[in-house]
């Protein structure tokens, strides 16, 4: 499941403003907004938190599950 902290991180890997990601990913403002605040992706549509994944990963952005070891989720920039 993609985290609000996981979109913010791969937002700012991209240097790309909440409008950017917007737009890159066919979404309105309010919506990125939403999905980067308290209540996280998790209230969104299946679709909108893909396509918000599918933009982040066009530009660049690899995301990393949690691990068993106690690592948790993130994002890193592919070579």
């Amino acid at each position: 499941m993609l985290t609000a902290a996981q979109i913010r991180a791969g937002r700012a890997l991209l240097e790309w403003t909440q409008p950017e990601l917007a737009r890159q990913a066919g979404l309105s403002l309010p919506t990125i907004r939403r999905m980067e605040g308290a209540l996280g992706p998790g209230r969104s549509s299946a679709a909108n938190v893909d396509a918000v994944k599918r933009a982040l990963e066009a530009g660049g952005v690899e995301f990393i599950s949690a691990s068993d070891d106690g690592k948790g989720a993130g994002v890193r920039l592919q070579k």
